[in-house]
């Protein structure tokens, strides 16, 4: 067995933390070196940023009383010697819950009240307005008071039926999934509506998303939950109970929010939890175990999932072991299987994810500086030649070279009206892009939708609608690479006629591919109408989860459009920025080689100079792109997932 979640995402914060260095100084070299321009720079910022703000995800769903927030004892915060989250019995977390460690924000848990619901904004948006949040604060030092505080994610009020109607809690249409009311007609709601924990546990000091989340009911009624929050972790834990299997709302919510919501399905693990109620002594050990394998099979083939993908734990009992260093309770509980499974799968594909966009930055970054170092080094050896054809000749052959290397300047600084034409086209482009991926025009193309959803009573012609728009959506996008291919050959055209003039080496980065954003916009669609069309038909019926709904859907699409338009900003400064390099050292060039026949024409030794001067700095040359290869194959060689700390002394600048 390999090393347990903690101690995998342990040595992933350190491998993180190592990297930022390396590319600091990297960058600090860089600059130093005037190898930086404007689309290296974003290059660097880019990858610096996804390292550092690299989160995972981990989603536990379920419905009331699995053991959800005792397993997120055992897994996590054993080392407090406590329960931490809420895990008596019954319902304790009766809000959605994330906990992570953002250094902008105290240590503090931050509830949003549940009256929030009567508004449209959802969750993203409250996000932003901490003055509508209640904090409180948080002594992690303090296993006491931070478990008391973190008690109230489990408060509930009672409320009458109007207001649970508008809170989104009781359904006229489905009675049976209304709260009970009390002897005075009260129902029981969450009094929080989203709640935040903010602290600095090693773990989620280094990334790690914890969500908790409520039974059913809590869930379907907040759609930004279900089709955006769920959907985006690495990894969806889903707790049965071993004396229970598969129930009637197990399955409900394994198909409404569990089975869609994860792109690869080897990301959704089913936990059967609780196996020690059936540690009965009255069975053998053999007897127990083969309950337990009729349970895990039985749960695998309702749920559509392999056996192997059903793990067999006792959160308690785990909890417990841990407390009390007990190595073979530990072992019976299964939770270091679990743990396992979590550090192979989710942090496995986690970083092959990183190790892929790493390799890919690290590459670009080589050659971009590469291609500036090798610009210097022709223009050396065109001078280098030069100046030796000058060996033994008389002053007016040296004039008329001086004479020539004017014409030549001219010639190119004539040359710039054309190249400002090409950008200046090259930038309509970019615009006409940018608009049809902007904000006002995904509104603009929502506009139907919303309307049709937005109408009083049923839906029920919604769904060609949903289909028809998500067509448009996409069409947009497939119109951004045709537009980014025609810029692609435009700038072609001119790089080849350029190289021609004047030497150039200018090549134009690879098109972006946006097939990801189309399949990104498919999932999209594919959760939505999945969601629509699973018992939800009513709750479209409701206005103020409608505005919800729509809400949510529009932040999400938004972000996809404003990823892929970045990643088009991104190539176009890497095309203009090593076109500008160019133009920067071709210009210092001319300067030099007039520099250098001034001299030569003042002084019989400034020919040997010149010559000598130009060896050396061939020679620098050849040492700047050692240097350069030497630090970007340290960067890319860090190994992902493993002791950051025994990959050698950091690289100085």
């Amino acid at each position: 067995m390999g090393p347990s979640f903690n101690e995998q995402f342990d040595q992933h914060g350190a491998w993180r933390r190592a990297f930022a260095l390396q590319l600091k100084h990297l960058s600090e070299w860089m600059s130093s070196h005037a190898l930086m321009d404007s689309a290296i720079e974003e290059k660097l910022r880019r990858l610096e940023n996804q390292v550092r703000s690299d989160k995972v995800m981990v989603a536990f769903v379920a419905e009331f009383s699995r053991g959800k927030s005792e397993l997120i004892n055992a897994i996590f915060f054993a080392d407090y010697g406590r329960r931490i989250m809420p895990a008596s019995a019954g319902r304790t977390t009766m809000c959605p819950t994330e906990l992570g460690y953002d250094p902008e924000f105290p240590n503090s848990l931050r509830l949003l009240p549940i009256d929030t619901r009567r508004h449209p904004q959802g969750l993203a948006e409250w996000r932003l307005k901490s003055d509508q949040w209640t904090e409180v604060a948080l002594n992690v030092g303090d296993a006491d008071q931070l478990a008391k505080a973190i008690e109230k994610v489990s408060e509930v009020r009672r409320v009458t039926l109007d207001d649970a109607r508008e809170l989104g809690f009781w359904h006229d249409e489905q009675p049976h999934d209304n709260p009970v009311p009390d002897a005075n007609g009260l129902v029981e709601v969450p009094a929080w509506r989203h709640a935040l924990i903010n602290i600095p546990h090693p773990l989620l000091r280094q990334g790690l998303v914890i969500m908790d989340t409520p039974g059913l009911n809590a869930v379907g009624a907040e759609p930004e939950l279900t089709i955006n929050l769920i959907p985006q972790a690495h990894a969806v834990v889903f707790i049965l109970g071993a004396d229970t299997g598969v129930t009637r709302s197990d399955l409900e919510i394994w198909r409404q929010h569990v089975e869609p919501a994860v792109g690869h399905a080897d990301a959704r693990m089913v936990v059967l939890n609780k196996i020690d109620t059936l540690w009965d002594t009255l069975n053998s050990p053999t007897q127990v175990q083969e309950q337990l394998d009729r349970q895990r099979l039985t749960s695998a083939e309702m749920l559509g999932v392999s056996r192997d993908q059903v793990l067999l734990v006792s959160a308690q009992k785990g909890l417990v072991s841990k407390i009390n260093c007990d190595d073979v309770l530990l072992e019976s509980s299964g939770l270091p299987a679990l743990e396992d499974a979590l550090a192979q799968g989710v942090m496995g594909k986690r970083q092959g994810i990183l190790r892929s966009a790493v390799a890919t930055g690290v590459a670009a970054l080589r050659s971009e500086a590469g291609r500036t170092i090798n610009i210097r080094r022709r223009d050396l050896d065109d001078q280098m030649l030069e100046l030796r054809s000058l060996r033994g000749k008389n002053a007016s052959v040296i004039e008329s070279m001086r004479v020539r290397i004017e014409q030549e300047q001219r010639e190119f600084d004539a040359s710039a009206a054309k190249i400002q034409a090409v950008r200046s086209v090259h930038l309509k482009l970019l615009r006409d892009i940018f608009h049809d991926l902007g904000a006002r025009s995904l509104k603009a193309e929502m506009t139907t939708l919303v309307d049709a959803l937005q109408q009083k009573g049923l839906k029920l012609g919604v769904r060609k609608i949903y289909v028809e728009t998500f067509e448009r959506l996409r069409a947009i996008v497939d119109k951004a690479q045709a537009s980014a291919t025609e810029i692609h050959a435009m700038l072609g055209g001119t790089f080849r006629q350029l190289n021609a003039d004047f030497g150039f080496s200018l090549q134009v980065p690879a098109t972006p591919q946006l097939e990801g954003f189309v399949a990104e916009i498919q999932q999209i669609e594919d959760r939505h109408l999945q969601y629509i069309g699973m018992g939800n038909t009513l709750r479209l019926a409701q206005q103020e989860f409608v505005h919800r709904l729509v809400r949510a859907l529009g932040m999400r699409l938004r972000t996809v459009f404003e990823s892929a338009a970045n990643d088009l900003e991104l190539w176009s400064k890497s095309a203009t920025a090593q076109l500008d390099a160019q133009l920067r050292e071709r210009k210092r060039s001319f300067a030099r080689r007039i520099e250098a026949v001034d001299r030569i024409q003042h002084a019989a030794s400034g020919l040997v100079e010149r010559i000598t001067e130009i060896e050396q700095s061939e020679q620098e040359l050849l040492q700047l792109e050692s240097r350069l290869h030497e630090m970007t194959d340290h960067l890319a060689s860090l190994p992902i997932g493993g002791n950051a700390s025994q990959s050698g002394p950091a690289l100085s600048a």
